[in-house]
């Protein structure tokens, strides 16, 4: 994650969030790792869920924002945390897991990255990635479209968004030649969102950042407010109050040779 990552806004949904890194922990076949990676920890949340499943093993979050790893390291003062790039990342020693919950969407290359990935592990190491799988949904496809049809769309233009992944197949035949095991799946999570334009804050914790920080004052609420208005006849809110989001996530766990 980039340094203009703001912890508050991100947790304002932590329960939603964290659900995917849940789904994705138990299925990991290891029993009792001595090294593992949380690979873009963030602020530190699942590295905590990490920590606590296996409170032996020697827990390292890794992460490019600055602000997050502040959060992680408050929280956590007995895990150790380190500010890398991580598409660039290599550890010291080889690592039983590499736990990556909803970063490597942010990252190029996929073709290149996940293969090395799984070359880092240690052998019969377990790879283990949570992405969403949100390219085509309003949430994001709005996201693009306001940005370049707004007065803002000059300042907007070199914005990064979040990358749309690669088909499931496609991962799997990327990774089942130097797999001793392979699984992949999807699940469309229904998150139930409460108060006034929820899923606006739910962007602004994630993929609308990049843009968000670009801007400033009242260009920027104007911004916000175009693309919340955009976002509304696609997430109604319901006479209850909530608005639902279907949430699309694409989950893989690779066992090293």
């Amino acid at each position: 994650m980039s340094a203009g990552w703001d912890p508050a806004q991100y947790l304002r949904f932590a329960g939603e969030r964290l659900r995917p890194a849940l789904d994705l922990l138990v299925q990991v076949p290891l029993p009792d790792p001595a090294q593992v990676v949380d690979l873009g920890c963030g602020a530190g949340n699942v590295t905590a869920m990490l920590r606590r499943r296996w409170p032996q093993a020697e827990v390292v979050g890794i992460d490019g924002s600055a602000a997050m790893l502040a959060e992680a390291r408050a929280v956590l003062p007995g895990c150790r945390f380190e500010r890398a790039d991580i598409a660039a990342w290599r550890p010291a020693c080889p690592p039983e897991l590499i736990f990556s919950n909803a970063a490597l969407q942010w990252l190029p290359d996929h073709a290149r990255l996940l293969p090395r990935l799984l070359g880092l592990l240690a052998g019969g190491g377990v790879l283990a990635v949570q992405m969403p799988a949100m390219h085509a949904a309003p949430l994001r496809r709005l996201q693009a479209e306001v940005a370049a049809g707004g007065p803002w769309a000059e300042r907007l233009a070199g914005v990064a968004p979040a990358r749309a992944i690669l088909e499931a197949g496609e991962y799997w035949d990327l990774l089942r030649p130097a797999c001793a095991s392979l699984d992949i799946w999807e699940t469309t999570y229904l998150h139930a969102l409460e108060g006034e334009d929820a899923v606006l804050q739910w962007a602004l914790g994630t993929s609308l950042r990049p843009y968000a920080d670009r801007l400033d004052g009242e260009e920027r609420a104007r911004f916000l407010r175009a693309y919340a208005a955009a976002l509304r006849p696609h997430y109604p809110r319901r006479p209850d109050g909530t608005t639902l989001l279907p949430f699309r996530r694409l989950f893989l766990l690779a066992r090293r040779e």
